[in-house]
C-alpha cells in the first residue's frame, strides 16, 4: 500500500483534527503518502481530494471541529453515490480509506468494505452512542462543556430560587446527560434509556421545594423529550418555577479535552497500522480496559449501545439528601 485517504463524516466532534494529525503523521513515518478527503463522502463522491502535508495538521491538535470539513450526503446511501465514490478512490489510487464518524459514518464504510474498499474507522460521535467502544472521540469534551455550563446556570436558578433544567444533544443515547449529570450533581436525569414519567419527575421537585430545597438541576437528553415542553408540565401541575436552557452546539464545539487528544492520536495510529497490516483492512478502533484493540466494521454497526444503569442509579441516590 502506497496511498491512503482520510476523511471525517457525520457531526463534527472535538478531537478529530487530532486523530488527522495522527493519521497523517504515522503514514508519513511508514513511507504512506496520506490524501485529505473534504466534506465527508459527499466531497468523495465530488472528488473534493487533495494531498495532505505537515503545514495542514501543524497547531491544529488542539482545536475543535474539522480541518477537512465535514458533511451529509443522500447520494452515498444509494448504489449509484456509491460506485461513484469507489470510482473517485481507484481514480486518485487510494488503497485503503480511514473514516472518522459515527454510526452512519460506519455503515458508509462496511459499504465500501463489502465492495472491496480496505476502510478502517475510528469513532468520532459526542453521543458516544457505540456500543462496541467504551468511549467515542469528542465524548469527554461535550461533558466537560455541559459540566462547566451547569454551575453557571446554577447560580442564577439559586439567585432565584427556582429549578433550571438543561437540555443537552443525545437522541437515542443519554450518555452526555448522564455523565455531565452525575458530574455536576444533577437532581433529577432524563434519558431514553431510562423511561422516568414527567408526573414522576414533577413530584419530586414539588416533594423538594417541600423540604426547603428550592433550587434543583434537571438533566434531559433530547430524546427524552424537549426542556421547554417538561417546564409546561411542571408548571401546569406544580407551584414550582422553572426555566429551561437549550445547550445546543456549545457542546459540540471548543478544543478538545486532554483525553480526548490523546484517544484519537493513539486511535488515528492504530488505524494506519491496520491499513498497512493486509490482515486487518476492514475494521475499527476501539477502546476497551483502556486499550486500543479493533474490531470488524460490521460487528461494530451492529452492536447495540449499552447504557451504564449502575450510574444512573448512583445519581438518584446522591440525589435523594
Amino acid at each position: 500500500m502506497k496511498r491512503i485517504g482520510v476523511l471525517t463524516s457525520g457531526g463534527d466532534t472535538p478531537g478529530m483534527n487530532a486523530a488527522i494529525r495522527a493519521v497523517f503523521k504515522t503514514g508519513v513515518d511508514i513511507d504512506l503518502q496520506v490524501m485529505g478527503i473534504y466534506h465527508g463522502y459527499k466531497g468523495l463522491i465530488e472528488g473534493r481530494v487533495g494531498y495532505l502535508a505537515h503545514a495542514d495538521v501543524e497547531s491544529k491538535m488542539h482545536k475543535g471541529g474539522t480541518i477537512l470539513r465535514t458533511a451529509r450526503s443522500e447520494e452515498f446511501k444509494t448504489e449509484g453515490g456509491i460506485e461513484k465514490a469507489i470510482s473517485v478512490l481507484r481514480a486518485y489510487e487510494i488503497e485503503g480509506l480511514i473514516v472518522i464518524g459515527g454510526d452512519g459514518s460506519f455503515k458508509g464504510a462496511d459499504a465500501l468494505s463489502k465492495r472491496g474498499i480496505p476502510v478502517i474507522g475510528i469513532p468520532g460521535t459526542i453521543d458516544n452512542d457505540m456500543g462496541y467502544t467504551d468511549f467515542t472521540i469528542g465524548f469527554d469534551t461535550a461533558v466537560n462543556n455541559v459540566m462547566n455550563e451547569i454551575y453557571k446556570i446554577r447560580d442564577t436558578m439559586r439567585a432565584h430560587d427556582r429549578v433550571g433544567v438543561i437540555e443537552v444533544m443525545g437522541r437515542r443515547c443519554g450518555d452526555i446527560a448522564l455523565w455531565a449529570g452525575v458530574a455536576g450533581a444533577a437532581d433529577i436525569i432524563l434519558v431514553p434509556e431510562r423511561p422516568l414519567s414527567w408526573a414522576d419527575a414533577a413530584n419530586r421537585l414539588a416533594a423538594n421545594k417541600l423540604r426547603g430545597q428550592l433550587t434543583s438541576i434537571v438533566m434531559i437528553a433530547e430524546g427524552a423529550g424537549k426542556a421547554e415542553d417538561f417546564c409546561e408540565y411542571v408548571r401546569k401541575y406544580t407551584d414550582v418555577e422553572i426555566k429551561a436552557t437549550v445547550l445546543g452546539y456549545i457542546q459540540r464545539g471548543g478544543n478538545p479535552s486532554a483525553f480526548d487528544r490523546v484517544l484519537a492520536a493513539k486511535m488515528g495510529q492504530r488505524a494506519v497500522e491496520l491499513l498497512a497490516d493486509e490482515a486487518h483492512m476492514r475494521g475499527t478502533d476501539r477502546i476497551r480496559e483502556n486499550r486500543i484493540i479493533s474490531v470488524p466494521l460490521a460487528e461494530a454497526v451492529s452492536t447495540r449501545d449499552c447504557f451504564d444503569d449502575k450510574l444512573y442509579d448512583l445519581n438518584s441516590v446522591m440525589a435523594k439528601f
